[in-house]
């Protein structure tokens, strides 16, 4: 499966112009079967949604998302800042199938409380593995990095990979660079994480979005503070030899 990393500046707000940047990037990028956007990319890491939100059913940058996936017979995947119907607001990760046309999403499970997101978002309770070109994806997002517990790969939680999207500060780099590695490398799985550049009103972004394999080793990664994509091909069968040859989720905890 060939995966594109798609490492983008986001304009605060302005989901609009995002959107032609996500298109920009996405036209100039190698065809791959799988485009992973960061951590709400069409806005910026809004922990005050009002304003900023856009309703599910009309959020354009959703649409993009949908119509592109379906026209490039590709999928998309990457998180927004969404109001639901019910008047709760989620950080939902979503994954758009073009060749199925279908949408998956996963709901952030760990908000980051030292930016006050737990204030006005509502936190998933429920894990999302989406399957797509003969892998099965593990959807995740940002702060869940931080804990293994939550993506430790077990009888009920198979996965061949973890998607994962952020808005990573840089003075918090040395934690991505340990912590991608760490999720890999433990769950014997690829891991795919795409984290953005630029500046908000609170950080700054270095991106080092990167592609890890099932022994902790980035194949490959972006630049720092570089908008870029980054295109890498995940193989099945060698993921399958590693842990075939080296069966330590065989003797892993099941909680």
């Amino acid at each position: 499966m060939k995966v594109t990393l798609l490492q983008t500046d986001i304009r605060w707000a302005q989901p609009e112009e995002n959107i032609r940047e996500a298109g920009r990037l996405f036209a100039e990028a190698e065809r791959s079967d799988l485009y992973v956007l960061p951590e709400m990319w069409s806005t910026g890491f809004a922990t005050k949604p009002h304003g900023i939100a856009a309703d599910e059913a009309s959020n354009p940058a959703l649409a993009w998302m949908k119509d592109t996936a379906q026209r490039h017979n590709c999928a998309i995947t990457g998180s927004l800042a969404v109001k639901l119907d019910d008047g709760t607001f989620r950080n939902r990760h979503y994954f758009v199938d073009g060749r199925n046309d279908s949408v998956s999403f996963y709901d952030k499970h760990h908000l980051f409380t030292f930016g006050h997101e737990n204030e006005f978002y509502t936190p998933g309770q429920n894990h999302t593995i989406v399957e797509y070109a003969g892998f099965r994806v593990l959807l995740l997002t940002c702060y869940d990095l931080r804990f293994p517990c939550w993506s430790r790969y077990a009888d009920a939680l198979n996965y061949d990979v973890i998607v994962l999207v952020a808005n990573w500060p840089e003075s918090r780099q040395s934690a991505w660079q340990l912590l991608t590695r760490a999720r890999a490398l433990e769950n014997q799985s690829y891991l795919v994480a795409c984290n953005r550049v630029g500046e908000d009103q609170h950080c700054h972004y270095a991106g080092c979005s990167v592609v890890v394999d099932a022994y902790g080793k980035a194949l490959a990664q972006c630049h720092k503070n570089k908008v870029e994509s980054l295109t890498v091909t995940l193989d099945f069968a060698e993921l399958q030899r590693r842990r075939t040859k080296f069966r330590v989720l065989d003797d892993r905890d099941i909680l």
